[in-house]
């Protein structure tokens, strides 16, 4: 991972310029698997249902840092 002299990792800068959430054509979504519990926050397309994972969401604080990144003030669970 790539560092430099802000203290900020290099996804926290950059995640939100490497895959981009253009909410009229897609809808944030959190994936949360029935079986092991896991959750992956990414956006879903409004026109074709594909999904681009892009953070895995191990905590409350991990979510919040989804939202802030991506200024989303509301997620939807799809299971």
């Amino acid at each position: 991972m790539k560092q430099d002299s802000e203290n900020k990792p290099y996804y926290e800068r950059y995640l939100s310029e490497d895959i981009p959430f253009d909410s009229d054509k897609q809808i944030a979504v959190i994936k949360c698997s029935i079986c092991t519990g896991e959750k992956v926050a990414g956006f879903k397309s409004k026109e074709d249902g594909h999904f681009t994972e892009v953070m895995l969401i191990r905590g409350a604080k991990d979510l919040d840092l989804f939202k802030e990144i991506y200024k989303i003030e509301e997620i939807k669970k799809e299971y």
